[in-house]
């Protein structure tokens, strides 16, 4: 078999990776590593988002003022929107949700 002449791949390796050559399954395996190390990274980052807003409710609530900030949220929510589109429109979203609770 030449160097040009992908290998075709057993179909349990197909399975995992949707890939039909050796090449591709291990470039789709090692960009799923990737993706995941993203993800641990991105939970933390929201883990992280969560408790400096708990910190930010927390004073905001006990100088009197009210748990939320609509104006904030909607700078949040441009900003996300602006960057991502709509999509980031719906991932603000859920990140307030998750920062401040269900308003």
């Amino acid at each position: 078999m030449s160097a040009t002449t992908p290998t075709t791949l057993p179909a349990t390796a197909t399975d995992v990776t949707g890939a039909r050559t050796e090449d591709a399954a291990a470039l789709i395996t090692g960009a799923r590593e990737r993706i995941d190390a993203l993800d641990d990274r991105i939970i933390g980052l929201v883990q992280e988002r969560m408790a400096v807003s708990a910190v930010i409710q927390e004073a905001r609530i006990t100088s009197g003022g009210r748990r939320v900030n609509l104006s904030r949220e909607m700078e949040v929510l441009g900003h996300f929107g602006d960057a991502l589109g709509k999509p980031g429109t719906r991932l603000a979203m859920t990140l307030l949700e998750l920062c401040r609770g269900r308003v």
